[in-house]
């Protein structure tokens, strides 16, 4: 399978720590900070663009989604994830391993302007993180377990107050949106959605977009959460002939979603016309999927309809007027 495909939804997703020294004792002759800083803004600029468009995605569309839950729009980081915990902390002057890693822009987060990456965190709701158990070094599990903490405290109060190293304390307000996280992966250039999580490897072609295109991008793996492609898979099998299906209502899905953000969709058509030259694989192409051309035109055939439900209520409602290739429900 060709590494810049669209790989469909359920396939084996992975994390990948952030970049810094992987050494397991450190050699501080040997280590430049401002490389490390560099590294590391380098990844976090990547993981903003994508955030920021994600939070476009889930807040546009939230009133279509099954699942929606309050979110924040803020995204941890966990020193314990990276290669070397020590590096980083001195790259970046903090004491402890938690800090913000991102605020979606236009989220409340991001609004309420006390969440600059890199701010250091030492308390979530009556909670210090950084006590739980890590290991080492490439350890994901407790940022993982503290956006999990974060998303029950809003699921039960609707809010969560943060404190921040300096003792300073910030309460968010969640607003409603689909229920999917946007996770940037290191070391990789593939796209791929599953469940309620959207993997970009930080080498994605789709990032050196213009932003309304790489949002056509981000969709299509986000089409895949909010129309159970995963689920269906797996109660169906994931023989060729189920995949294409749920890939074609993918590409479908792209311009509804991004209409519903505020972007134009046609820019599903221009992704594909784009990217598909580059990356389709030709006689090599993985038989899960159509043809780019192909593809570009069952997205065509979507913008009349889209363009009608904008004109007629302001809002593209694909829960109700987007046409399914799959029963969701069937399946054993």
């Amino acid at each position: 399978m060709r590494a810049n495909r669209f790989l469909g939804a359920g396939l084996g997703l992975f994390l990948a720590a952030m970049p810094a020294s992987a050494s397991a004792d450190v050699d501080w002759d040997r280590i430049d900070l401002d490389q490390e800083r560099a590294a590391i803004a380098y990844f976090q600029s990547a993981d903003q663009r994508m955030q920021d468009v994600g939070w476009k995605l889930v807040r546009g569309n939230a009133a279509f989604c099954t699942r929606v839950h309050p979110s924040t729009g803020l995204q941890l980081q966990d020193l314990a994830s990276y290669g070397e915990p020590a590096v980083g902390r001195a790259a970046l002057g903090l004491n402890a391993d938690f800090a913000v890693q991102t605020a979606a822009q236009g989220s409340p987060a991001a609004q309420s302007g006390l969440f600059p990456a890199n701010r250091e965190i030492i308390g979530l709701s009556d909670v210090d993180p950084n006590g739980w158990e890590a290991d080492e070094r490439l350890d994901p599990a407790r940022l993982i377990r503290a956006h999990n903490f974060l998303d029950s405290a809003l699921a039960e109060t609707g809010r969560v107050t943060i404190t921040f190293g300096d003792g300073e304390t910030a309460q968010l307000t969640g607003v409603g949106a689909c229920a999917t996280r946007f996770i940037l992966v290191g070391n990789s250039d593939t796209a791929r959605g599953g469940r309620d999580r959207v993997y970009l490897g930080i080498n994605f072609p789709g990032f050196s977009y213009d932003e309304d295109v790489f949002a056509a991008a981000v969709a299509h793996e986000l089409a895949h959460n909010l129309l159970d492609h995963s689920e269906w898979l797996d109660r169906n099998s994931r023989r060729q002939r189920n995949v294409r299906r749920t890939e074609r209502e993918a590409d479908r899905l792209m311009p509804w979603l991004l209409a519903n953000a505020g972007y134009d969709p046609a820019a599903a058509q221009r992704f594909m016309e784009i990217w598909g030259p580059r990356h389709d694989g030709g006689l090599l192409r993985d038989r899960s999927h159509e043809g780019w051309d192909e593809r570009a035109e069952h997205i065509a055939a979507e913008l009349p309809l889209i363009r009608a439900a904008m004109q007629s209520g302001g809002k593209a409602d694909w829960s109700v007027l987007f046409r399914r290739e799959i029963d969701p429900s069937a399946g054993l």
